[in-house]
């Protein structure tokens, strides 16, 4: 399971918290690139409702926020 942060976006305005199943849905629903899809698969829990994107990927959390709210100042 590869992620970088475009992909990890793609999942910004998905249903959180939500399980593997859930994500997969959502992903597929709105057309989000065949890796996310293909990371997805990959988690091993299927039950389990993960509350945002660090819980997939903890790197998330050490992008800047500014990066994301310098974009919609300008």
């Amino acid at each position: 399971m590869y992620w970088y942060l475009q992909l990890a976006m793609q999942l910004n305005d998905a249903p959180w918290p939500a399980t593997k199943g859930e994500l997969i849905d959502y992903a597929e629903r709105n057309c989000l690139s065949p890796q996310v899809i293909e990371n997805l698969n990959e988690l091993e829990d299927e039950d389990y409702a993960y509350e945002d994107m660090s819980e997939i990927w903890p790197e998330f959390d050490e992008w800047p926020n500014d990066e994301m709210s310098n974009e919609n100042e300008e």
